[in-house]
């Protein structure tokens, strides 16, 4: 006889996977000037924001250099984020609603992705420990 157990285990966590749906790329501002188009924000792909951001720091990986970004997305409910491991792997994944994490420039009550990225590629005001939405939340 068998059964289908779920098994919860501590993971260390290293980044975060974005994949969001933006619906106005015109809602950022990369260096000074309003992004009509979309087509100046870095991590762009297709019709989706994709960033890799370091849980500890807040870097976002292959961030240009001397690039600033205001950013205030409305993604509502079209977006995947994926916590990995220090592999590269994905252990915790939430559809839809946008984490509180991704908004440490203000209230993005889980449509809005709303952050300030410096120079280096740092978020502003990036809290590493704000990832508390996906506890329980496995592939």
């Amino acid at each position: 006889m068998e059964i289908s157990v779920i098994r919860t285990e501590k993971v260390q966590v290293k980044s975060l996977k974005v994949e969001a749906g933006v619906r106005y790329w015109e809602d950022a501002e990369v260096n000074g000037t309003t992004d009509e188009t979309g087509e100046a924000i870095p991590c762009r792909v297709g019709d989706a924001w994709c960033p890799v951001i370091d849980l500890e720091t807040g870097a976002i990986a292959g961030w240009p250099e001397n690039t600033l970004a205001r950013i205030h997305y409305k993604v509502c409910d079209a977006g995947r984020y994926a916590l990995l491991d220090n592999d590269g792997q994905e252990v915790a994944v939430k559809d839809g609603y946008v984490p509180g994490i991704m908004s440490p420039g203000g209230q993005g009550y889980g449509d809005y992705i709303i952050m300030n990225v410096g120079p280096t590629g740092v978020i502003e005001n990036w809290d590493s420990r704000d990832i508390e939405e996906f506890e329980g939340a496995g592939e």
